[in-house]
């Protein structure tokens, strides 16, 4: 039977988000920004228009903004990944096999379904009606021509949202119009090698002569890509997520920080926020790495230290980690120095019941996983942050972001609910 693939994608996913709760914004460019208020990472199709790059600057293009009436927002992480479960959620009443593929896009096995035309358009629809976050739909054999459908989907109006690339002949429309960078999984060193053969498109891609060359350029995932674009399955659904070799946890300051003490509070935040992640996969660490470091652009004394520490017993408890991770911050601290970043690095990480315990340190017990999850639960349920160590500590203004445009936090925060009079 033949395979068939289709990769849902939320439209300027970020975006959207923010203007789920602003109708006002419905016909205004608006354009999402990175950690620290840097640059954009999200635009919509307004904002790109006015020619804002994605990746852009923030104050490269602030006159350009204001000029245009442009909405501009600090990214929203806790209103970003509620939608993303509520999409992913919704998307999995249409199909017993998916993989999420990221934040804001899903592959869906449509093996042995019938009129995949409608069968997608009633995903779209659903998805919009039940979240209010649009999305486009690609249909095809493979996973790498079910990105292709997608990005056709996205560029044309005509097609209203929904691309089905069953057939042959209109695979090869689809590659024609699609510039070799632009295929999934080649990215810009790889597309300079083919542009070097005289490939430009993804059908020049396809059908290229020297698989042998193309190995060689590109290892054997590249001549698989290959072969996608030419209808034959390579690639599987990863139905159950991979669990991470390593966690990194890490901010840049909104501000420098001299002081150990408010340090000690961010590592300590990052600490958390990594044993979080650590815990959702299940899994347990041996081993951590701490650094800070100071602005290599500030005209100030440069200093970069990373101190590593091995645990005892493996764990997942927020509150063994945190103290070995400030045990390391106080040895790599040196008093003088404008620190501008920090972060922590968990490794040597397995799964939670394959893990070799330890005669020198107690591993994790049942009042342990007991207290870490009902953390978990009520961080989950009421907002990041509502249940903390106290070494996070209650004053973290100065290693905070710079989050001037954040929106409320509309769907995990109660003081930022919505107020009906």
């Amino acid at each position: 039977m033949q395979k068939i693939f289709a990769l849902v994608d939320c439209n300027s996913f970020f975006c959207s988000c923010e203007r789920l709760f602003r109708p006002d914004l419905a016909q205004r460019p608006v354009g999402v920004l990175s950690n620290n208020d840097g640059c954009f990472v999200s635009r919509t199709s307004e904002l790109k228009k006015l020619g804002v790059p994605m990746g852009a600057p923030y104050f490269q293009v602030k006159d350009i903004c204001r000029r245009h009436n442009v909405a501009v927002f600090s990214s929203n992480f806790s209103l970003y990944t509620n939608m993303s479960d509520r999409v992913m959620s919704t998307l999995s009443e249409f199909t017993p096999i998916m993989e999420v593929y990221s934040v804001d896009e899903a592959f869906l096995d449509l093996t042995g379904f019938q009129n995949l035309e409608s069968y997608a358009r009633q995903i779209k629809e659903r998805v919009e009606r039940n979240t209010g976050i649009p999305v486009s739909v690609g249909v095809a054999p493979t996973k790498t021509l079910a990105k292709i459908a997608n990005h056709v989907a996205k560029k044309s109006q005509k097609s209203r949202g929904v691309v089905t690339l069953m057939d042959p002949h209109l695979q090869s429309l689809a590659l024609e119009r699609v510039e070799v960078e632009d295929i999934w999984g080649v990215g810009r060193a790889n597309s300079q090698k083919l542009r070097q053969l005289g490939i430009k498109t993804a059908k020049d891609f396809r059908d290229y002569h020297n698989n042998r060359q193309i190995q060689k350029l590109m290892t054997k995932v590249g001549l698989q890509t290959k072969e996608e674009l030419a209808g034959l399955p390579r690639f599987e659904l990863n139905i159950v997520g991979v669990a991470k070799k390593e966690i990194i946890s890490s901010r840049s300051f909104g501000q420098s920080i001299r002081d150990l003490s408010d340090l000690r509070q961010a590592v300590a935040q990052y600490a958390s926020k990594a044993c979080e992640k650590l815990r959702k996969q299940q899994s347990v660490c041996r081993g951590l790495d701490v650094y800070a470091r100071t602005s290599p652009f500030a005209n100030t004394p440069y200093y970069s230290a990373l101190e590593s520490a091995q645990l005892l017993s493996p764990t997942s408890d927020t509150r063994k980690v945190v103290r070995y991770a400030l045990q390391s911050l106080e040895s790599l601290y040196r008093a003088g120095y404008d620190y501008k970043k920090a972060g922590i690095r968990l490794h040597d990480i397995s799964s939670r019941r394959e893990s070799q315990m330890s005669l020198l340190e107690p591993a994790d017990d049942l009042h342990s996983e007991a207290l870490m999850k009902c953390m978990d639960q009520i961080n989950q349920r009421d907002g990041a942050g509502t249940i903390l160590v106290a070494a996070c500590g209650v004053n973290s203004v100065k290693w905070q972001m710079n989050r001037n445009h954040h929106s409320p936090r509309y769907m995990t925060g109660w003081s930022d609910l919505r107020k009906v009079y």
